[in-house]
């Protein structure tokens, strides 16, 4: 499995719109038949702090995702809301081994 993680931080004033526009991305993605997972969590120290935490069979389905309408809509609305830049970590999955495991 392909795990993607994202952390982001944005301005205070953008968190009600963020989180909204995550709403929209993460049905879409659950939806898409590559996808195990998409969680989004947001940090208990700072409210403003985030991270993304997506699972995909493989890593040709997160480069699909990266394409989807949801995803490009997704990565439009939230550009101006970014603190600092996001930055994503791309792992391989080593326990579970299988989806079925979740």
């Amino acid at each position: 499995m392909y795990v993607v993680v994202v952390n982001i931080q944005i301005k205070p004033e953008s968190r009600e719109a963020f989180v909204a526009a995550c709403r929209d991305n993460h049905q879409g993605t659950r939806r898409e038949p590559g996808n195990l997972r998409w969680d989004l969590l947001q940090s208990n120290d700072d409210p403003n702090k985030y991270a993304l935490y997506e699972v995909y069979r493989q890593q040709s389905d997160f480069e699909a995702h990266q394409k989807t309408e949801h995803y490009l809509r997704w990565r439009e609305q939230v550009k101006d809301f970014m603190a600092v830049p996001r930055q994503g970590l791309k792992y391989q999955s080593i326990l579970p081994t299988d989806p079925g495991g979740w």
